[in-house]
């Protein structure tokens, strides 16, 4: 976990809401200068500024609303900060919570060098990102509604059904498979739903790709390269990363990205693992969702994955896989060089 620790003049700390802001700046000194609630409006957090503006810096926690502050703040040239909410557990420990107690907290943590940081995602490249996730989030519900077909199939002792519902025309063919006609309506909602995402993600798999050729042309190709990653991988490591040169190590990236886990460890006892939950899950089930693809029709990778279980079972051999794959990833990246499988299987 990283700590913002510049010293400035003035340290600004808002509990940010999606209607207002609860706003303490305090001197370098500690002395409180001013704390006091607005509407979340720029030209009213601008005015309150500007008699701190010399060297000021600002943090908020991390949550769906920060990105109107954090790009005010870029355009006005006013250091921003982003704090990392799983690590913000001071902001929560006290006996009394209220936005006035959050924000003076949040300064505070600044002026302190307690303040953990979260990564400021690029404006450039935010909005697809979030695009990528939400359609991450439809094709989940996909899977659920064609379950729902399976499921429905199975609760009235049909026959199993050999429709595959990717397919338009297997989906037309659907349409009659119950006698009752509430059953078939029902079905028939599932049906329109997919048929609905099946054309929009079309269309918007289409539009991401030219975004992130548009983006970083050369990063997707260089992913592109690895056996297993295809057009969506690609793209989900590709957002889900931003800068790879914010990751200082391969341990760091692979920390962020869920592929190692951490002992829990105390008076020179180890208790098991803790913290897997931390870091990006986009990244932990792209780089999951590779190493699979990966020992697909691959007989050099399979071979590779029974050397593996020599000393693992199979489901850590696969981490272990998907672990070395995302290391693999963060050089090519970071030197612009294609996947060398010779290389990769050696290691």
């Amino acid at each position: 976990m990283n700590f913002y620790n510049s010293t400035h003049g003035h340290y600004c700390g808002i509990d940010l809401h999606a209607r207002s802001l609860y706003v303490c700046i305090i001197h370098h000194s500690g002395e409180v200068m001013l704390h006091k609630e607005i509407k979340a409006q720029p030209r009213a957090l601008l005015d309150l500024l500007e008699p701190f503006r010399d060297d000021l810096v600002i943090g908020v926690e991390c949550m769906h609303c920060w990105y109107w502050i954090s790009d005010l703040c870029e355009e006005h040239n006013i250091h921003f900060i982003l704090g990392h909410a799983l690590y913000m557990k001071a902001i929560h420990g006290g006996k009394t919570k209220n936005d006035r107690i959050d924000s003076f907290k949040i300064a505070m943590l600044m002026k302190g060098g307690n303040f953990p940081l979260a990564y400021t995602y690029p404006k450039e490249m935010r909005a697809t990102r979030d695009l990528l996730r939400r359609r991450s989030r439809i094709v989940h519900h996909g899977a659920m509604l064609k379950a729902h077909v399976v499921n429905t199939t199975s609760q009235y002792n049909l026959p199993p059904s050999k429709l595959n519902l990717k397919n338009r025309g297997h989906r037309e063919q659907a349409h009659a498979a119950f006698a009752d006609k509430d059953v078939q309506r029902n079905i028939d909602l599932d049906l329109a739903l997919i048929d609905c995402y099946h054309q929009q993600l079309s269309k918007l798999e289409w539009h991401l790709e030219q975004q992130a050729k548009q983006h970083d042309p050369t990063s997707l190709s260089v992913l592109r390269s690895i056996p297993g990653i295809g057009r969506i991988l690609a793209l989900t490591i590709l957002y889900e990363i931003g800068d790879i040169r914010r990751f200082e190590t391969v341990q760091k990236f692979a920390s962020y990205a869920r592929l190692i886990k951490c002992k829990a460890e105390s008076a020179g006892k180890v208790y098991g693992t803790q913290g897997n939950k931390i870091g990006n899950a986009h990244l932990k089930w792209a780089f999951s969702e590779a190493a699979v693809l990966y020992l697909r029709g691959n007989e050099k990778a399979q071979r590779y994955l029974q050397k593996l279980q020599k000393r693992m079972n199979k489901a850590k051999a696969l981490s272990a896989l998907a672990h070395k794959l995302g290391r693999a990833a963060y050089f090519m990246l970071k030197h612009q060089r294609v996947f060398d499988e010779q290389r990769f299987l050696k290691g």
